[in-house]
């Protein structure tokens, strides 16, 4: 399975302003700025959808784990904080993600501990996180 998205910039880095579309359409010429990422301003940026995208990708792995071993939990909150540096020599550098879960579930506390965690070194974007980066490059 292999899913997409795109993005265009134009322009300087604190001048310019760039679009993201996704392969479903979700994102669809949605715009950034620096002022979106860096300046705190009312817009989207690539850190918040790494946090989304960890956030969804976590939470249905934990209820995965959960409902494999027979437990269907009730409701799973998850929120991923991604944390840029954007004083980092050389450039920006991501952190640190941390996930902040609450979990409704019919077990005890010690077993929502242990899929909590597995969940946590388990899912497919938190070991995106960590993954090689390949390239292929086009000069026009």
């Amino acid at each position: 399975m292999q899913k997409h998205s795109s993005a265009i910039w134009t322009g300087s880095l604190k001048d310019g302003g760039g679009s993201l579309t996704s392969q479903s359409g979700v994102l669809s010429a949605t715009p950034y700025t620096f002022a979106t990422r860096f300046e705190g301003q009312n817009g989207t940026n690539p850190e918040e959808l790494i946090g989304a995208a960890h956030a969804g990708c976590y939470a249905m792995f934990l209820s995965a784990l959960m409902s494999g071993a027979g437990v269907v939990p009730d409701r799973i909150e998850a929120t991923s904080t991604i944390s840029l540096d954007p004083t980092t020599e050389g450039s920006p550098t991501v952190t640190a993600a941390h996930l902040d879960v609450t979990v409704k579930a019919p077990t005890d506390e010690a077993a929502i501990r242990d899929f909590a965690e597995k969940a946590k070194a388990g899912c497919p974007i938190s070991k995106l996180l960590k993954a090689e980066v390949s390239l292929a490059l086009k000069i026009a």
